[in-house]
């Protein structure tokens, strides 16, 4: 490897990687040949051909992009080898360092030399021909020396494409310019970068992810699903999305019913489990979750439930805590499909709550959690007062969150966080956020943390910031009657004169969110980067 480290070594000399998120390369494996071109606007606009050749990235900086039009000679300047862990990098350097910009993966595949067995020999003897299998890039081109062999940065070669099946007249690369990787534009990924180089790290770690990978998206039941699950007895076995789910006693009542309405069934609450999937799974899919169980109906009391049952289906998703002490829970749920929401949903859970933070890393919350806990004496007015303070804090710190209706009597405010937090982080924020609202309306708060000896105040709480500490999901029900449903909502509707925490049931929230949305789901993922209070 001692040829790699010396033609890595202008690479290595040029950068400031305590500053610049690139790798500083290592000793990867040798053969894969793989290529890449990165879209990289740094002082000027270019494209970097980067070809794998014994275990670096041999590159040329091509001004105007290769092209598949066989009449271009493009011009490219050979630069400084690049380690092998740089063909997959997307993201920002930093400016003023170099080629400080913002860089995507506009094209990548694999390559193989032609004519020559040594490709390495090749690009020294100042001519290489190559076949490029790639998303954009296919057929021969030809990368030709130009003048005697200089020092990185000051060769100049021509960049060619060969007239085959592959040549496409006038194709101009500006006209194809969203990452392979991504399908984001330069601007895009320059406003949210996804990555950080960490060259302080093992190569293969140093891909650090900045935001949050995107939830996927879920279908509901189709009506013949439906139509299934109605022709059911009080027993049977219900096919969901290709998962079999066995289901009990569908005509007994779960939740007594509101005036001038009917008892909600467990077949009531195992459409509306599967009817709600789309919504609700973004918040539950990649984490932990704790159930709280009402197998006699929520008019009995309900229990806690952690631990995966020996009776619970293979395809539920399990995860197990490696962490747990003796007596504790082992063996958590992850719902993950509308199949595993409608199991819930049979086994009674009628309360789910995911865990802050997400699968692999639970120690790292995803939300920072404002819990407005009313007491006996606080009224609605009184929460949505508290919300209005938290919203204008909120505001000034230009810190992006959202509030939801608890479907009881409260409101709480999830506030999305980037990676590298910890939940002493979170809950030391809220609380300082929060005792600022709280000494704003001093007579609506108080800070003890039993109820009975609060006065009937409300409590700001900022303690569910912990792990395994939990608030109810988005689109949860709650065990009242008519099975209201924790909601988020928009800021302007804490002005609605009508909005109550308990307004949607599991009878109508569905509409609502068909007509309305989900004003929470866009900030699942958020990079967002706290304030200093």
């Amino acid at each position: 490897m001692t040829g790699q480290r010396e033609r890595l070594a202008t690479y290595r000399a040029k950068r400031d990687f305590t500053a610049t998120p690139e790798p500083a390369g290592s000793e990867p494996a040798i053969g894969s040949r793989r290529f890449v071109v990165q879209r990289h606007r740094a002082r000027r606009l270019h494209y970097d051909l980067r070809l794998e050749v014994d275990g670096v990235l041999a590159s040329w900086a091509v001004p105007r992009g290769p092209t598949l039009d066989p009449k271009a000679r493009q011009m490219a300047v050979h630069v400084e080898d690049h380690p092998v862990e740089y063909v997959d990098f997307e993201g920002v350097i930093p400016r003023g360092e170099y080629g400080g910009g913002d860089v995507i993966v506009w094209d990548r595949g694999t390559w193989a030399p032609s004519g020559t067995d040594n490709p390495l020999r090749a690009v020294e003897d100042g001519e290489l021909h190559f076949d490029l299998h790639g998303e954009k890039l296919a057929g021969r081109f030809v990368l030709v020396r130009r003048g005697e062999a200089d020092r990185p940065g000051k060769e100049q070669w021509l960049l060619l494409h060969k007239n085959d099946e592959h040549a496409r007249k006038g194709w101009n690369p500006e006209e194809h310019p969203l990452s392979v990787k991504s399908g984001r534009t330069n601007d895009e990924v320059a406003a949210a970068p996804d990555t950080l180089w960490r060259s302080d790290l093992p190569p293969g770690e140093a891909a650090v992810p900045l935001e949050r990978p995107v939830p996927p998206s879920w279908d509901p039941p189709t009506e013949d699903e439906l139509d299934a699950l109605d022709a059911l007895g009080r027993q049977g076995r219900w096919q969901v999305q290709g998962f079999e789910v066995r289901l009990t006693n569908l005509d007994k009542v779960l939740f007594p019913a509101r005036e001038g309405e009917s008892p909600v069934t467990k077949r009531d609450f195992i459409r509306y489990h599967a009817l709600v999937a789309p919504y609700m799974l973004p918040y539950l899919y990649d984490r932990p979750v704790n159930l709280h169980r009402y197998p006699e109906g929520v008019e009995k009391p309900g229990f806690w439930h952690k631990e995966v049952p020996t009776h619970a289906p293979e395809w539920l998703t399990r995860w197990r805590n490696e962490e747990a002490d003796r007596g504790e829970t082992e063996c958590y749920a992850v719902v993950d499909k509308p199949a595993s929401l409608v199991w819930m949903a049979n086994f009674a859970a009628v309360e789910l709550n995911p865990w802050t933070s997400r699968l692999p890393d639970v120690h790292e919350p995803s939300w920072a959690l404002i819990d407005i806990d009313p007491g006996d004496r606080t009224d609605f007015e009184d929460v949505i007062v508290l919300a209005r303070l938290y919203r204008a804090a909120l505001e000034h710190l230009r810190v992006a969150a959202a509030p939801k209706v608890t479907g009881k009597r409260g409101i709480q405010i999830w506030v999305p966080v980037g990676i590298g937090y910890t939940f002493a982080d979170t809950r030391a924020w809220v609380e300082k956020l929060s005792r600022a609202v709280g000494r704003t309306v001093p007579d609506l708060v108080s800070w003890e943390w039993h109820k009975d000896r609060r006065d009937g105040l409300a409590r700001l709480d900022y303690t569910q910031n912990a792990i395994n500490k939990t608030l109810i999901a988005p689109f949860s029900a709650r065990p009242a009657p008519a099975a209201p449903v924790s909601v988020p909502v928009r800021w302007d509707e804490l002005d609605d004169p009508g909005l109550r925490p308990d307004r949607w049931t599991i009878r109508t929230v569905i509409d609502r969110m068909r007509r309305e949305g989900d004003p929470l789901v866009p900030l699942i993922g958020r990079p967002q980067r706290l304030p200093e209070l």
